[in-house]
C-alpha cells in the first residue's frame, strides 16, 4: 500500500513503538494499512473503485484475524482466498478505516447483515457490497444532475419513482401516486393527476419536533395496510401519511422509515451536540466550520450503506440499526457515542485562544498541559479540542458521560490521526464498544423475558385465547345478532337465512363459502407480497404477566383449577343428557347410574333418573 518493502516498514513501526507493541503482529498490519487510510480525508475513499484495493482490504482483514498463518504468503493467488472468510474482530477493526465503508457505532450491525448465517464475510460478499456501495454514490451524482438541478444546496440521498414501484401520499382518505425524493434537509412529493405530474410540495426535515413511525392506512379511514410512515411535528397538526408499495417483499416501508429516521436524527444530533451557526468561537478551533458538514456526511453515507444492504438483500430485521443516529438514539450509553462523534466533527486545534478576562485573543496558540488542565473542555485523541460552550445538551452532566471523559486521556499506540490509531482505539470506538456491549445486555435481558412469558397456567391461557381469537369473534358477532343489538343486521341475518333455507339454496352454501375462502387467501397474499399488511401479520402476541408473589401464584392456580372444574362438570352434564337420550325407549322414562369410586372406601352408587320421553 505504502510503496515501501515490508523489512522497511517494520523497521519504522519498530522506531516508533515500544516493544511491546512491536511484538504484536497484528499491529504492524494495522500500521500498514492505516498508514495509507491517513494519506485521503475524503468522504468515500477513490481507491475502492480499483479492484486490486477491493481484494487487498479483504487480504488485511484475513492477515489481521491470522497475523501468523503461513497460507498468507501466496497473497497473490485468487484461489487461495475464496475459501477464505472475514470475522467480526477483523472487520470491526478495519472496515471503519476506509472512508466510507462503515462506521463505528454500527459495524457490528452491518457485519451481521452481511454474513448473514454464514460465519463470517466471504470474497464474493465483500466485493458484491463495495459494488453496490459504489453504483448508489455514482446514482446519487446523476440524481443531482438529471432529476433537481435547482437544488444545488441539497444533497439528494435517494428517489421512489412514481411508474415501478409507487409511493402513495394519503390525504382526507385518498391516495395520489407521485414521486418521492430524499435530500439531506428535506423530502419532496411531486403527485401524479390526470394532468400529469404536478408542481412538488416539500417537508422541511431539520425543523426541530419532528417524529417518523410507521402506520396502518386505509379508504374511509379503516386501517388495514401496515405499508405506511407519518411524519408528524409538536409545533403543527398538519402531518404526511406515505404508503410505499413493495411489489417485491415487506421491506421497503423499513427502509424508508430508516431514511427518514436517520436524517431527522441528524439535524436532531446537530441542534444538540454542534455550535450554533452563527458562534464566533468556530473561528477558534481549526476545521471546526466543517463540523456540520462531516456529520451531514455520516448521515449520507449510512443511508448508502443501506440502499447497498437493501440491493443486496441483506437487511437485519430492523434496518434503523444499520444507520448510526438513528441507531444511537434509542441505544443504551447511545448519548456518550453523540459525544464523541461531537468531538471528532467539531474538534481541532485551537487557532486563537478564546478571549478570558478581557484580554485580546492571541494567534496560533494550541492546547497545553495548563489549558487541559484548567479548562472544561474536552480533548480528543490526538489533541483536538471541544469547547465547553459547545455543550448545550443536559447529557454532558450525566455520571457516564462524566466517568467517560475522566479515564479518556488514557491512551496508548500510534496516533496517525483522530480517526486511525494503531494498537489502541479511539474515542468513537471506545464509546461504541462500551454501547454494544448495553445493547446486548438489554437484548439479552428481554430475550430472557419473552422465553419466560409462556411459562405458568395464566400465559398458556392468554396462548389459548390468542389462538381462539377468530373464533371468539365470530361467536360474539353471533350473539349480537341474537340480542338485537343492531336490529338492521339481525334483520339482514333472518333474510338471508329465510332465503337460502326456503329458496333450496342450501346446497350451495358450501362451494361458496370455499370460493370466498379461497378469495380471501388470495387477496392477503398478494397485499402480504406488496408488503401493505406489515411484517407482524399473522403473528401470535403474547401480553407479560403482571409480577406477582408465590401467594398471588397459588391463587392463580386454584382459581384456574376451579374453572377446569367448572367446565369439566358442564362437559360431563351435556355428555350424561347426549347418553340419556341415545339410550333410551320411546315409551318412558330411564333409569341410570353414575358411580363414583376411589381407593379408599366403597363404591357408593349415585342414581339419576331421567325425565319422561315427551
Amino acid at each position: 500500500m505504502n510503496g515501501l518493502t515490508g523489512e522497511k516498514m517494520q523497521k519504522i513501526f519498530r522506531a516508533l513503538v515500544p516493544e511491546s507493541l512491536y511484538n504484536d503482529a497484528r499491529n504492524l498490519v494495522e500500521y500498514c494499512c492505516f498508514r495509507f487510510l491517513s494519506r485521503d480525508n475524503s468522504d468515500l475513499h477513490p481507491s475502492l473503485k480499483e479492484p486490486a484495493f477491493q481484494r487487498l482490504i479483504f487480504i488485511t482483514m484475513v492477515a489481521w484475524e491470522n497475523p501468523y498463518l503461513e497460507e498468507l504468503v501466496n497473497a497473490s493467488e485468487k484461489a487461495s482466498f475464496q475459501g477464505k472468510l472475514v470475522r467480526e474482530a477483523a472487520f470491526v477493526r478495519i472496515a471503519p478505516a476506509i472512508s466510507g465503508v462503515a462506521d463505528q457505532p454500527t459495524v457490528h450491525n452491518l457485519y451481521k447483515a452481511l454474513a448473514g448465517d454464514e460465519e463470517g464475510i466471504s470474497l464474493r460478499v465483500w466485493l458484491t457490497y463495495i459494488s453496490e456501495l459504489l453504483k448508489v454514490h455514482e446514482g446519487r451524482r446523476s440524481y443531482q444532475i438529471r432529476e433537481y438541478p435547482q437544488l444545488y444546496e441539497e444533497r439528494i440521498l435517494c428517489i421512489a419513482p412514481s411508474n415501478k414501484r409507487p409511493v402513495l401520499k394519503w390525504e382526507n382518505n385518498m391516495a395520489w401516486p407521485g414521486k418521492l425524493t430524499l435530500t439531506d434537509k428535506a423530502i419532496y412529493f411531486e403527485a401524479i393527476g390526470l394532468s400529469g405530474h404536478r408542481d412538488p410540495i416539500r417537508l422541511d426535515l431539520t425543523r426541530h419536533g419532528l417524529r417518523v413511525e410507521k402506520a396502518k392506512v386505509g379508504p374511509f379511514g379503516a386501517v388495514l395496510f401496515d405499508s405506511a410512515v407519518s411524519i408528524t411535528s409538536d409545533t403543527e397538526s398538519k402531518l404526511w401519511v406515505l404508503e410505499f408499495v413493495d411489489l417485491g417483499g415487506e421491506m421497503r416501508r423499513d427502509v424508508w422509515h430508516a431514511f427518514i429516521s436517520e436524517v431527522i436524527a441528524l439535524h436532531k444530533f446537530i441542534h444538540d451536540y454542534g455550535p450554533e451557526d452563527d458562534d464566533e468561537s468556530l473561528f477558534h478551533v481549526y476545521g471546526a466550520q466543517k463540523g456540520k458538514g462531516r456529520a451531514t456526511t455520516g448521515a449520507i453515507n449510512s443511508i448508502a450503506r443501506l440502499q447497498a444492504l437493501q440491493f443486496m438483500r441483506k437487511l437485519l430485521e430492523d434496518p434503523t440499526k444499520l444507520v448510526q443516529f438513528s441507531y444511537l438514539e434509542y441505544a443504551p450509553y447511545g448519548h456518550v457515542v453523540f459525544q464523541t462523534l461531537a468531538v471528532k466533527y467539531w474538534g481541532g486545534p485551537l487557532v486563537t485562544k478564546p478571549i478570558e478576562g478581557g484580554n485580546r485573543p492571541t494567534q496560533g496558540v494550541r492546547p497545553s498541559e495548563e489549558v487541559l488542565e484548567c479548562s472544561n473542555h474536552v480533548f480528543d485523541i490526538d489533541g483536538s479540542v471541544y469547547l465547553q460552550k459547545w455543550m448545550r445538551s443536559p447529557s454532558w452532566v450525566s455520571s457516564a458521560s462524566t466517568a467517560f471523559w475522566k479515564s479518556s486521556s488514557v491512551r496508548q499506540g500510534v496516533v496517525l490521526s483522530k480517526n486511525l490509531v494503531v494498537a489502541d482505539m479511539t474515542l468513537v470506538e471506545r464509546a461504541s464498544e462500551t454501547c454494544k456491549q448495553k445493547y446486548h445486555d438489554v437484548e439479552k435481558t428481554q430475550a430472557t423475558i419473552d422465553a419466560a412469558m409462556l411459562q405458568g397456567i395464566p400465559s398458556n391461557i392468554d396462548l389459548f385465547k390468542e389462538l381462539m381469537l377468530p373464533l371468539t369473534i365470530i361467536a360474539k358477532n353471533f350473539e349480537k345478532l341474537r340480542r338485537w343489538e343492531e336490529p338492521h343486521m339481525t334483520v339482514s341475518f333472518l333474510a338471508f337465512a329465510y332465503t337460502m333455507i326456503f329458496r333450496g339454496l342450501l346446497s350451495y352454501i358450501f362451494p361458496i363459502a370455499l370460493i370466498v375462502m379461497a378469495a380471501g387467501m388470495l387477496t392477503l397474499k398478494g397485499l402480504k407480497k406488496q408488503g401493505r399488511l406489515g411484517r407482524s401479520f399473522g403473528k401470535v402476541t403474547i401480553r407479560d404477566q403482571p409480577p406477582s408473589n408465590t401467594i398471588q401464584k397459588i391463587m392463580a392456580v386454584k382459581d384456574a383449577m376451579r374453572e377446569v372444574e367448572s367446565h369439566l362438570q358442564n362437559l360431563n352434564v351435556t355428555l350424561l343428557k347426549l347418553r340419556t337420550i341415545l339410550l333410551s325407549d320411546n315409551h318412558g322414562g330411564c333409569t341410570g347410574a353414575v358411580i363414583f369410586c376411589n381407593h379408599s372406601t366403597s363404591c357408593p352408587l349415585q342414581a339419576y333418573h331421567c325425565l319422561p320421553s315427551l
